[in-house]
């Protein structure tokens, strides 16, 4: 990807802005140690353990996205801080030193790895060398499932863990590497931002989905689209199957029995868990939502339209803690993923925190929420109103 690609407005943008004062750290700042008791849980409560596993563990991925792919070369030499922004890659704003951005050369790659060198960009660790290369490379959960609050500018601000990144192109990411064949860069340059297909490299298939959040897990018994499992169980997924963590997972349906040792993934999955189970679901933005209207459109959910006979309020929003699925025919949704996976259905997505991540299905087939609503009165027939649908709107971005 090339800096002139990118959009005129964005890169003016970032070549303008400057820092927020209140964001900024010390000069010398760089990446931090693993925590003292990480493991042993000395010195350190667990949600707090699992923060830094969620933000810095890579579960020793670093030679599938270094040595197999080669990213650290593409990274170092092609990759500035305008074109990983435009990708919707992230920058942790309290990692940089005061006037950073204002002076820094954003079409430069020296300016990423400097920035990698500083731990400030989300979801990536590097390796950087006193002469200012990148060793090693490797991806951790935040990635994909944490944003910034943009204070500083778009796409650079203090880190939001849990919130999806709808912003990443991870499949544009990946098709730098320069040793993929061009009929797999192709499929990775299809999928868009936002999205990612988690079977692609176990099926062949390209059928990609939304990225989930990670946040207000509490209370939820499966929390893969199709009730896999529970969170640890995608979590172990992931971190083996995709990020290519140095880990073991075995699900015999899926045919997959991978052990490795030493397993960098099994110890940490219950702290990396109570870390993700912390993470409430942030309240609706303030004026994001008429109150009046939501009050009817709440009215509407739990009688006329019926939602709240499979997004159960007292159960999380979904039925699913009643060990309950759902036939994609049963709602009108594509099949193809379902199929893909072991159970063939779908689990009642719980509502969180709607307003502030679309798309919305698991396919992003609904740009917006009343695109939801408007999908489901057609589907069973709800024969609501205009005004209905823009209250039962209202009510959903106020969840």
């Amino acid at each position: 990807m090339r800096v002139s690609s990118l959009c005129p407005a964005l890169a003016a943008l970032l070549v303008a802005c400057t820092d927020h004062p209140s964001l900024t750290t010390p000069a010398n700042q760089v990446v931090r140690p693993p925590p003292a008791g990480l493991l042993t849980g000395a010195r350190l409560d667990v949600p707090a353990r699992g923060q830094y596993i969620f933000r810095h563990w890579t579960f020793g991925d670093e030679p599938f996205w270094t040595d197999t792919l080669h990213l650290n070369e593409v990274v170092e030499t092609a990759v500035s801080p305008a074109t990983a922004l435009a990708v919707g890659l992230k920058v942790d704003a309290e990692r940089l030193p005061p006037g950073f951005l204002g002076s820094a050369d954003l079409t430069s790659p020296a300016t990423t790895v400097e920035l990698l060198r500083r731990d400030a960009v989300v979801g990536v660790e590097a390796v950087v060398t006193a002469d200012r290369h990148i060793k090693s490379l490797g991806i951790t959960c935040a990635l994909c499932h944490s944003t910034v609050d943009n204070a500083v500018t778009a796409g650079v601000g203090r880190r939001l863990d849990g919130l999806p990144n709808r912003d990443l192109n991870v499949g544009a990411i990946v098709a730098l590497s320069p040793v993929l064949p061009p009929a797999v860069r192709a499929v990775f340059n299809s999928w868009g931002p936002g999205k990612y297909d988690a079977e692609f490299n176990r099926d062949g298939l390209n059928n990609p989905v939304v990225i989930p959040p990670a946040l207000g897990l509490q209370g939820v018994a499966l929390e893969t689209y199709t009730g896999e499992g529970p969170v640890t169980y995608w979590n172990n997924y992931v971190a083996v199957t995709q990020m290519h963590g140095h880990g073991s997972f075995s699900d015999a349906v899926l045919g997959i029995n991978i052990q490795q040792t030493p397993d960098r993934v099994t110890p940490v999955l219950p702290v990396l868990r109570a870390y993700q189970l912390s993470l409430n679901t942030p309240p609706p933005r303030e004026g994001s939502f008429d109150p009046a209207a939501a009050e009817r459109g709440k009215q509407l959910f739990d009688a006329t339209a019926r939602c709240a006979t499979c997004h159960i309020p007292s159960l999380a929003f979904t039925d699913v803690n009643l060990g309950i699925l759902h036939e994609p025919s049963e709602t009108g949704m594509d099949p193809v993923r379902a199929m893909r996976l072991k159970n063939h259905k779908y689990r009642t997505t719980p509502l969180r925190a709607l307003g502030q991540h679309p798309p919305y299905f698991h396919d992003g087939s609904a740009a917006t929420l009343l695109d939801v609503v408007e999908h489901y009165d057609r589907f069973f027939g709800l024969g609501l109103s205009p005004q209905e649908k823009k209250d039962l709107v209202e009510y959903l971005k106020s969840l």
